[in-house]
């Protein structure tokens, strides 16, 4: 145990949702802190989980660097960049329970609406990053929930399976690097956070090679159908963290 936390509760959530991680490109932070914000605060959830995404996405995008355009999405990552430390003074100031809730209806809905087959025309798709990366970086720094928007983005856009994953992860990547500064200006980054990111880390580095091998096997219209269920539970599961 780390703290009174049971250390194999915490194993086995860093091993799903790297597993997860490695398919999809997603799903991380999604699945472990609604968990392990049950047992942890999110003080030392939120800085761990960016750390893990640093390495996570590192990997990933090693593999799929192929296909990754930057020049498609900088106002994104400029709109994200610029809002996260916006988001992590929400983190210190707000109730985490609120942003929780906040998070959880905001992704279930709209997850829900995409299932159904209802999309939003986007006529203009590089002036909308700016929006969504401004709220994607809001919710980066405040409860490390960075994807929601963009995933939700790149669904209703329709855009297949490897451009989404090298999209993702690339976005990612540039945004956990200007998080992990943030978070040591703001002083996030503690030595309660580095103990439990050393001690929960083995599960994360196995659980993504695994993934990265079938989220490579995984047919179009099945990865589809995986990220968007995918979504709608995680936002379930971040309103109940909420609630109790």
């Amino acid at each position: 145990m780390i703290n009174g936390f049971p250390i194999i509760i915490g194993l086995i959530v860093i091993f799903s949702a790297g597993l997860i991680q490695g398919v999809t490109s997603f799903g991380f932070s999604l699945l472990t802190l609604p968990i392990l914000g049950a047992f942890v605060p999110l003080k030392i959830i939120v800085p761990m989980m960016i750390i893990y995404s640093l390495i996570m996405n590192s990997m990933i995008l090693y593999k799929i660097k192929g296909h990754v355009n930057i020049k498609k999405i900088y106002l994104l990552i400029i709109s994200a960049v610029i809002a996260t430390p916006i988001g992590a003074n929400l983190l210190i100031n707000l109730n985490e329970n609120i942003l929780k809730i906040i998070v959880g209806i905001i992704v279930s809905v709209s997850a829900i609406s995409f299932y159904f087959g209802y999309k939003i025309k986007i006529n203009n798709e590089k002036l909308a990053y700016i929006p969504v990366g401004i709220l994607s970086g809001l919710l980066n720094g405040s409860v490390s929930l960075s994807g929601p928007p963009i995933i939700l983005f790149l669904t209703n856009q329709g855009v297949s399976k490897q451009i989404f994953r090298a999209t993702l992860t690339a976005y990612f990547w540039i945004l956990n690097i200007m998080t992990i500064i943030t978070f040591l200006y703001k002083r996030l980054i503690t030595y309660e956070v580095l103990k439990f990111t050393v001690y929960l880390l083995p599960a994360l580095i196995i659980s993504v090679m695994i993934g990265i091998k079938l989220g490579n096997k995984v047919k179009e219209k099945m990865f589809k159908k995986i990220t968007t269920i995918l979504i709608i539970l995680m936002g379930i599961l971040s309103i109940i963290s909420g609630i109790k």
